[in-house]
């Protein structure tokens, strides 16, 4: 079974370069706005879904956003076929991944509760 493991990741790893690369660069859809780093794909065992984890951030609304990506999931999902020559492309489901915003927010918080130093 980690022989299959490995293989799910290189397919998470290359489905990850190649969905980003198409949301930067060939995605136009109005709603998608801000700056959209794909952080994770995670592909089930039988390969028909993929679960893409997305980072929005500078967004005019982030809520659009993500409803512009599940709009243009079947786009994205034609695209990544052309890319990726594999037998099936999983169906595409997009998750907010706040843990970049969740970092930044922390590290916020430590620079205000931490003591200054003085030089």
């Amino acid at each position: 079974m980690p022989e299959n493991q490995t293989r799910l990741g290189r397919i998470d790893e290359e489905y990850r370069k190649e969905i980003s690369n198409i949301i930067s660069y060939k995605l136009k859809n109005p709603n998608v706005t801000g700056l959209i780093s794909v952080t994770k794909v995670k592909v089930t065992n039988d390969l028909k879904y993929a679960k893409v984890y997305v980072s929005i951030l500078n967004s005019k609304n982030v809520k659009d956003t993500l409803a512009g990506l599940k709009k243009s999931s079947g786009y994205i999902r034609s695209e990544l076929a052309r890319k990726v020559n594999l037998r099936n492309t999983p169906e595409l489901v997009f998750e907010l991944d706040d843990s970049i915003e969740y970092g930044t927010k922390i590290d916020k918080i430590l620079k205000e509760i931490m003591p200054k130093k003085e030089d």
